[in-house]
């Protein structure tokens, strides 16, 4: 704050010597027209010609000044030179205004700056008996007023101005202090504490500040929670088909028989396929959990990318005997498609896709369908199977990650619901089970549809 005073401070002494000036040149411009009026006293007809006859009394009077010079001049209309000073310079737009009328000027004689007082004085009705009666004068005495006046103003500032600046700063030590103090108490914590700061001593310009930092630190703390609790799972996950995969390479190890170890084998490769489709999928609920919302966005069509999936997804279900088939718009329209990253949505619809294959058994139906809400323009994705389905009790229990409903006998990792579920909430979209076929009892089948508004951007 010292820098703006101090650049404000020769600011300040220049519009001070401005006004100084104007209020140094008004009691001596009054003085001055006083001087002309007086003057004026002295113009007199003659044989009908104008004169001037001024008295020794009064050319002492106006030679009296020990500071500054007097100087006049009277001339004709023509500009004939009556009396006076004969260097005296005209006014300028040399025109004849009303008589009587007092105007001034800035002007300069024998190289000197002089304040002139004019006027025209009639003495009779023609216009060759108008005079021209100026009067000027050096401005000593204004320039030394002025300078008075900047002296006034100037010393009390050299006080103010370093007394201005101690209490600005004695104040800004002590409102930083508390500053200075929750700055201590940050540095003095432990990595792992994220509990709120305390807001009571702090400033309140800086209460609104600490407020968004403990709302930080509150979602910081969720994240993390959330993180240890993901890989506390994944590990207990990972381990069990990797100790599988480590007693299979035993039993190869140890084995005579030739068809044996043939076994032993087939059953590391189906445990390798198990391992890296939990890893797969946990790769990709942690991209939907933690770095989802940094992905740039596009306009995404989302019939494409159900198509792109279902090629994808074709030798796997051609495998099983699945019916995979999709029903759709061909093209949907730019206005109603959905503005969001095509990774993350791809990995919804993979999600769903894959399950719907792994739980359908063999020579069953799956079908992906893509529609489009007139009223709002938003999507509609679902996929329908014949398959076992999800029993309504725990539909809400199959969106976190890890479960797996008993007795579906298929080999999964409890991953894919949840990183649908994860994704979905990325755009606001709703997540809907039910069955496919509520009429049989058994084999209803599950249809999982995906409802996302217009437009939506993901956060």
């Amino acid at each position: 704050m010292l820098t703006p005073l101090l650049l404000l401070w020769p600011l300040s002494l220049a519009l001070t010597w401005f006004v100084a000036q104007g209020i140094a040149n008004k009691p001596f411009d009054r003085a001055l027209e006083f001087n002309l009026q007086a003057l004026t006293q002295f113009v007199v007809l003659r044989s009908e010609q104008p004169q001037f006859n001024l008295t020794p009394q009064a050319r002492d009077l106006l030679r009296a000044d020990d500071t500054d010079q007097i100087f006049y001049a009277v001339r004709k209309a023509d500009g004939q030179f009556i009396s006076g000073d004969p260097e005296f310079p005209a006014p300028p737009n040399y025109v004849l205004p009303d008589a009587g009328h007092v105007r001034l000027r800035d002007d300069q004689i024998r190289g000197e700056e002089v304040r002139v007082a004019y006027t025209w004085i009639a003495r009779g009705e023609r216009e060759e008996q108008l005079v021209l009666l100026q009067v000027a004068e050096t401005l000593g005495k204004r320039s030394r007023l002025a300078t008075e006046i900047i002296k006034g103003v100037m010393v009390p500032q050299f006080v103010t101005l370093p007394l201005a600046v101690l209490l600005v700063w004695m104040a800004l030590v002590r409102g930083i202090r508390p500053l200075n103090e929750l700055e201590q108490r940050i540095r003095a914590r432990k990595p792992d504490d994220l509990s709120p700061l305390e807001q009571e001593s702090i400033p309140q310009e800086v209460t609104p500040l600490v407020g968004s930092i403990n709302d930080l630190l509150e979602r910081l703390a969720v994240s993390l929670t959330t993180q240890r609790r993901f890989l506390a799972d994944a590990a207990h996950q990972l381990r069990t088909p990797l100790a599988g995969l480590r007693m299979q390479a035993d039993m190869a190890l140890r084995a005579q028989d030739t068809e044996e170890v043939r076994r032993c084998l087939q059953q590391i490769t189906r445990s390798s396929v198990r391992a890296t489709h939990t890893v797969n999928q946990l790769l990709s609920l942690a991209r939907a959990e933690t770095t989802g919302r940094a992905l740039p966005s596009e306009p995404v069509d989302l019939g494409d990318l159900a198509t792109e999936v279902i090629a994808d997804s074709f030798p796997l279900a051609q495998d099983k005997r699945i019916d995979l088939g999709y029903e759709g718009p061909d093209r949907i329209p730019e206005s109603c498609r959905l503005d969001g990253n095509p990774t993350l949505l791809q990995e919804l619809v993979r999600n769903l896709v894959d399950n719907a294959i792994h739980y359908t058994p063999a020579g069953g139906v799956v079908t992906v369908r893509v529609r489009l809400d007139g009223d709002s323009g938003g999507q509609q994705l679902e996929v329908e199977d014949n398959g076992p389905g999800i029993p309504e009790s725990e539909r809400e229990l199959v969106f976190q990650p890890f479960y797996r409903v008993l007795g579906s006998n298929v080999d999964g990792s409890g991953l894919g619901l949840a990183i649908v579920s994860e994704v979905a909430q990325q755009y606001r979209a709703q997540v809907e089970l039910a069955d496919a076929r509520p009429e049989q009892a058994t084999r209803r089948g599950l249809k999982v549809t995906v409802r996302f508004p217009p437009r939506q951007r993901a956060e």
